[in-house]
């Protein structure tokens, strides 16, 4: 029987794991312990959350600052409209985008640099709130639920993650369509859409956290439409009541019902991190692939 070769490691491959072990097993206890901490404080309640020392586990366990969240008069509405705006908006913004990166990749479209470049200056040029607003009154688009869905529908940093991802793969594939017929948009759906699966999940998921965290919108463009409003705009609206309860200085005579905005908003936090957290495990597998790859230039 041959025996077993076993590679000797050197104290520097050690001490390599051990300091990379610790490292890692910092940075995890970092990121996990705001998320374990608010949800502590969502369910403890809200008087004693103010005396401080509330950790990893509630002190006084409370549904309270649920019930606050889930009796919104707005919540059924705004969830609905949340989700609707979030599924357009990352259907149809991925799908856009990804057909302006495809345009871009293409040698033979002349002025793909051109295009390329006034796309990147609109990431650092911006015209300003008020004459945005002004824009899409003029368009029609206020007050409208379109107002979440067309102003959005490409973004510069998604489309130039997607275009490099696409430089990346082998124009024999496109070419061989191309000697078969095919046109740019059959190639595009048919052969460009099922190899890039691992860039477009990761851009579905930037757009779809965007969409689902969006609430500033709201309040410029659909403030006067109730049955437009998001679950995003309603919590803060919550959050900004319990705020002005907790100055009234008669506040305290109810203490023991009394909620915070420090407990309000850990309940909202979670309420709203939920559908994404949910969301990411069936996205993981593409997540890290995406972004790598997508990050890669030539």
């Amino acid at each position: 029987m041959k025996k077993k070769s076993v590679i000797k490691k050197s104290n520097g491959d050690i001490a390599f794991i051990i300091i990379n072990t610790l490292l890692l097993t910092i940075l995890c206890v970092a990121t996990l312990y705001p998320i374990l901490n608010t949800l502590a404080v969502s369910f403890n309640e809200a008087v004693d959350t103010l005396t401080g020392g509330v950790r990893l586990l509630p002190r006084k366990w409370t549904v309270k600052n649920y019930e606050t969240v889930f009796n919104m008069r707005n919540l059924m509405t705004g969830a609905k409209i949340s989700v609707l705006r979030t599924v357009i908006a990352t259907v149809l913004q991925t799908f856009v985008t990804a057909l302006i990166a495809y345009i871009l990749s293409r040698k033979e479209f002349y002025f793909n640099k051109q295009v390329s470049l006034f796309y990147v200056l609109t990431m650092y040029v911006s015209a300003g709130t008020i004459p945005t607003l002004l824009l899409f009154k003029d368009l029609h688009l206020t007050n409208t639920f379109a107002v979440y869905i067309i102003p959005g529908m490409v973004s510069a940093y998604n489309m130039i993650v997607i275009r490099t991802f696409m430089n990346g793969l082998p124009n024999s594939f496109v070419e061989s369509a191309q000697v078969d017929g095919a046109g740019h948009m059959r190639i595009f759906i048919k052969i460009i859409l099922p190899l890039c699966k691992p860039v477009l999940a990761t851009v579905a998921l930037f757009i779809a956290v965007g969409q689902w965290n969006s609430w500033f919108d709201v309040l410029i463009f659909n403030a006067q439409r109730e049955d437009l409003t998001t679950l995003q705009y309603e919590l803060m609206k919550l959050l900004s009541s319990v705020s002005q309860q907790a100055a009234d200085p008669n506040a305290m005579k109810n203490a023991t019902s009394m909620v915070t905005p420090e407990s309000v908003r850990a309940a909202a936090t979670m309420v709203t991190a939920f559908p994404i957290v949910c969301l990411y495990p069936f996205l993981q597998r593409y997540f890290v692939s995406g972004l790598t790859i997508g990050g890669v230039k030539e």
